[in-house]
């Protein structure tokens, strides 16, 4: 019998974290005020004044943090949402004549994130105001919330990414991102 009830109690712990998870993905999608940009929704919504980080091709980045061999983090959005996080959007480009493999000191040296793979695990926001260092969110299994199984990027390809954060104070506006082996870019936090 304590068998039947244990695996009850797994199966609710694992439909628990899915839900959690799902929730968090969308709020990280944004899905409330028209008014600002969706975080990561496929088109505009409405007449299409309101483009989405990831059609924000055309958009100015936030900032553009270079890496090795050709590699180029565009930033496009760094949004605070009210679950207390920030998700910072952006584009990983290959801007070299060649396939490049992306660094696996991107994904950091914290033992708990090197056992999922390759992925943006090592970046941080750096708050000089508040003096903290921010490292990127992990689920309950110790996954990165940021893009994962990252490996190699054709010449000329553009790769979506995320990341999120715990947010700073909502007084602090401005942070630096770092990447290990990128070069740090400041960006504006918005909401």
């Amino acid at each position: 019998m304590s068998i039947r009830f244990t695996a009850k109690a797994r199966r609710g712990m694992v439909a628990l974290t899915v839900a959690a998870g799902l929730a968090l993905g969308a709020a990280g999608c944004g899905g409330g005020d028209d008014k600002k940009p969706v975080a990561s929704a496929p088109a505009s919504k409405g007449g299409g004044s309101n483009p989405s980080a990831q059609e924000g091709q055309s958009q100015t980045p936030l900032a553009e943090l270079k890496g090795p061999d050709g590699l180029l983090l565009q930033v496009t959005s760094a949004n605070r949402d009210s679950g207390g996080f920030v998700t910072v959007n952006g584009n990983l480009k290959n801007d070299s004549g060649k396939s490049v493999v992306v660094p696996v000191s991107a994904r950091g040296d914290e033992a708990e994130i090197l056992k999922h793979g390759t992925s943006l695990g090592g970046a941080t926001l750096v708050d000089s105001q508040g003096k903290k260092r921010y490292y990127v969110l992990r689920d309950t299994d110790g996954r990165p919330l940021t893009t994962t199984d990252l490996t190699t990027i054709e010449s000329g390809q553009t790769i979506p990414v995320f990341m999120q954060f715990p947010s700073p104070p909502t007084d602090t506006t401005e942070v630096t991102l770092q990447l290990p082996t990128f070069s740090s870019g400041t960006i504006k936090i918005s909401g």
